[in-house]
């Protein structure tokens, strides 16, 4: 059996057993085929090339394992090949964190996302933080993306920073990436040029709703109370006190644009376009959030 065929096979088996996608891949064939190049020691970019390699039994029978592995224990399979990709960057990632998955990640990084960030920055920006930084993904693209800042990257969950520890080491930005241990704004340091954002933010209805590929992951970084906003009200209540006179806040609320907008009524953001469309990511300006009239 050669790669090709092994990999299709396995796409069968994921789609025939309803497991769910969406922690670094949409469907069956990309996981099937991250699964087994990961099984074969193979890397991620090898399948054209490696296509039609033949492959022993032993090698066939290692993926298939996997794959059962997949199937039988609903895991995401970030869990089981203990890496996640976040615009072609590598993580660390366990069950003491969600999969990476921000599509912040694309308005930070290097190329055309960038420029829909830098039109809001300016030359002076230098302290950034990365607020429920989870594994730190956020905070290693920014600091990838902008050699001349320094982030400070918080998350209330001391595993949380244990994961993300491992994951500022491995891209050797100790010298530049500062972790601190705050419930949400609570204890950060400041003021921040840059405030990026990816909190728990899904409501409750949706949360009884997930599948088991995200009851997997720590409640605590995905629940936002009855309408997602419950950490988002403090958030956006609290930053300015963090935020520099020009700074800007950029959050990620997912689905839960209809609930943002009937929590935040007159707040002016602006909608940031990515690969999700324009109702997954906002940002808002320090004076906005300042002039805001809280309820």
């Amino acid at each position: 059996m050669t790669l090709i065929d092994l990999i299709t096979a396995q796409s069968a088996r994921l789609k025939q057993a309803g497991v769910s996608f969406g922690h670094g891949t949409s469907n069956a064939f990309d996981e099937a085929a991250w699964l087994v190049l990961w099984s074969l020691g193979l890397p991620l970019d090898a399948l054209e090339a490696k296509a039609q390699k033949e492959l022993a039994p032993d090698e066939r029978a290692k993926a298939e394992a996997l794959i059962t592995q997949r199937i039988e224990t609903r895991r995401p399979a970030a869990y089981l090949t203990h890496e996640a990709w976040l615009q072609n960057v590598p993580f660390y990632v366990d069950e003491r964190t969600i999969v990476p998955r921000s599509f912040i990640a694309e308005l930070l990084a290097d190329g055309e996302g960038a420029g829909t960030l830098d039109a809001w920055l300016s030359d002076e920006t230098r302290s950034v933080l990365d607020l429920c930084t989870g594994n730190g993904s956020l905070a290693v693209i920014t600091a990838l993306a902008y050699p001349e800042v320094t982030v400070d990257a918080a998350d209330v969950s001391d595993d949380a920073l244990a994961v993300a520890r491992i994951n500022v080491d491995k891209h050797g930005m100790a010298k530049r990436i500062t972790l601190l241990r705050s419930d949400l704004l609570a204890a950060v340091r400041g003021p921040y040029d840059l405030i990026v954002c990816n909190p728990p933010y899904v409501n409750t209805q949706s949360m009884l709703a997930l599948p088991p590929e995200y009851r997997a992951e720590p409640a605590l970084a995905l629940a936002g109370g009855a309408d997602g906003m419950d950490l988002v009200r403090t958030i956006l209540r609290e930053a300015p006190k963090h935020m520099t006179v020009d700074a800007v806040l950029v959050l990620e609320i997912g689905n839960e644009r209809g609930h943002f907008e009937h929590a935040f009524r007159r707040l002016e953001v602006a909608w940031l376009e990515t690969s999700a469309g324009d109702d997954q990511v906002l940002l808002v300006s320090r004076e906005a959030l300042a002039k805001y009239r809280w309820a």
